[in-house]
């Protein structure tokens, strides 16, 4: 309303002020006179301007019809264009006028008014590759899906503009969680632009996100191909890939295809915890319990981990406590600094009952890096030691107020997981899933490994190949200091 009144009035006044000059000029005096050849003009004060107004609008006449004649000749000479391209010149340089301040307005956030000068722009101009495309755009910054969705489609029918199209009608539908049919649009925009970064990502999600392993392989096969992922992390993710192949064959029963591709796994990414206990789960099946144990050695040798040590105890389920001491000690001379294998060797002597052995073996640890598993262990320690009840709750309340010890956590999003998996089931992140401590505020109750033990039965056996980090409470399997209780799940 306001903006309507000033343009009215500023149409007021300059209706005034030309009425006031023209009555100016026809009361002033004076003139103007042209002599030439003998010849001579005189104009007063308001003819003179009215002859410099008709010479300009005569100049403009003479100039446009130097170009028609132009684009006369142009035409009889065989640019069959030349006359279209005249006479819409004016109109196409409005259209582009309007398409630069649509541009300009969508740049600056403002939806509403790109729509608009993208629609005049459209009018304008024969240029649907272009219009269209700022009309979608313009559409998706306003928040008028249904109008993107429609312009995204006419898009398809340009081959110079199918692929913006498919790729805008996935960015819709991946906005309404439409997520069958964006993983075909998102097919469709592969297979015609492989190289293209955004729609690589968006289609290795899709695939992640709908379990199609092989599929999340090969497109990140392309991504190695064109320059668009470092080797070492396409290594490392097709191994967490070739791992979720081959887990998901072991749940359909083809142990042998399973077996074939936790190998694979096992070699493209040798730290990938999961992919090695899956190659020792396979020879233990084919029982070759020799090789489980070198798989298992040569992961514990790059990084030790207590589902390592746990599918360790799992190739001899029904060993006695002294034995197995004595096997773990490929795994316990190796790396003997390493936190885990202090602990690892602690419990396995706490297990036959060496409580010194298992102080020495655990070291400083429970003061230089107070964790719960490592305070628990302590108390373990000192249970059978004969320590008093209440020396034992302190260490064990110290425990609970202590430092996590690491699990399986998206290193995206934080969330933590029982068991690693190849996407986070919070957030969706790819290959996010990693073996560290959690926030000092999360607490859980103190446990330990089920390593202590000399017997595991077949369920126990399986579940730590399944869930290697299962554990027992310390108090209720070495209550009164009797280290050879059978423990509770």
């Amino acid at each position: 309303m306001l903006w309507s009144l000033i343009k009215i009035l500023s149409f007021v006044a300059a209706v005034t002020a030309v009425t006031f000059g023209a009555g100016m000029l026809m009361e002033a005096q004076g003139g103007v006179t042209i002599q030439y050849a003998g010849v001579e003009l005189s104009f007063g004060p308001f003819q003179a301007v009215i002859t410099v107004l008709v010479l300009i609008v005569g100049l403009w006449v003479l100039l446009k019809f130097i170009g028609l004649v132009i684009a006369v000749l142009r035409f009889i000479n065989g640019d069959e264009t030349a006359l279209s391209r005249y006479f819409d010149r004016n109109r196409e340089s409005r259209g582009f006028e309007a398409l630069s301040d649509g541009l300009m307005a969508l740049a600056s956030g403002d939806g509403r008014e790109a729509m608009a000068k993208a629609k005049k722009a459209d009018r304008l101009l024969n240029r649907p590759d272009l219009t269209n495309l700022v009309v979608a755009q313009a559409a998706v910054a306003n928040g008028d899906a249904a109008t993107a969705k429609a312009t995204f489609k006419k898009l398809l029918q340009d081959p110079k503009t199918r692929f913006v199209g498919i790729y805008g009608l996935l960015q819709q539908n991946l906005q309404a969680g439409e997520t069958d049919i964006a993983l075909k649009l998102a097919e469709h925009a592969f297979a015609l632009k492989p190289k293209h970064l955004e729609t690589q990502d968006a289609l290795l999600k899709l695939q992640a996100s709908q379990e199609d392993w092989q599929g999340v392989r090969t497109t990140l096969n392309a991504k190695l191909k064109h320059g668009a992922l470092p080797r070492d992390v396409y290594k490392r993710r097709d191994g967490v890939f070739a791992l979720s192949q081959a887990q998901e064959l072991c749940g359909e029963g083809k142990l042998e295809a399973a077996h074939k591709l936790a190998v694979e796994a096992n070699r493209l990414s040798p730290t990938l915890v999961p992919a090695t206990l899956l190659v020792a789960r396979g020879h233990l099946e084919q029982e070759k319990p020799k090789l489980a144990a070198k798989a298992l050695l040569s992961a514990w040798l790059l990084d030790p981990h207590p589902e390592l040590a746990a599918g360790f105890a799992a190739i001899a389920p029904e060993e006695s406590a002294e034995v197995r001491l004595k096997r773990f000690s490929v795994l316990t001379k190796s790396a003997p600094a390493h936190p885990e294998t202090k602990m690892l060797l602690a419990e396995l002597n706490i297990a036959i009952g060496d409580y010194q052995v298992a102080r020495s073996a655990l070291g400083n640890l429970a003061t230089s890096d107070p964790t719960m598993r490592s305070l628990t262990i302590l108390a373990a320690i000192e249970r059978g030691d004969g320590a008093d009840d209440q020396s034992v709750r302190q260490l064990l309340t110290q425990a609970i107020s202590a430092q996590r010890d690491p699990q399986w956590i998206c290193d995206n999003c934080g969330d933590v997981h029982q068991d690693w998996e190849p996407v986070c089931l919070n957030c969706n992140a790819i290959d996010s899933i990693g073996w560290k401590r959690p926030p000092q505020s999360e607490a859980v109750s103190p446990q330990m490994l089920p390593l202590i033990v000399g017997h595991m039965s077949p369920v126990e056996q399986d579940a730590a190949f399944v869930s290697p980090t299962a554990k027992i409470e310390v108090l209720d399997d070495l209550g009164g200091g009797d280290a050879t209780k059978e423990p509770k799940e």
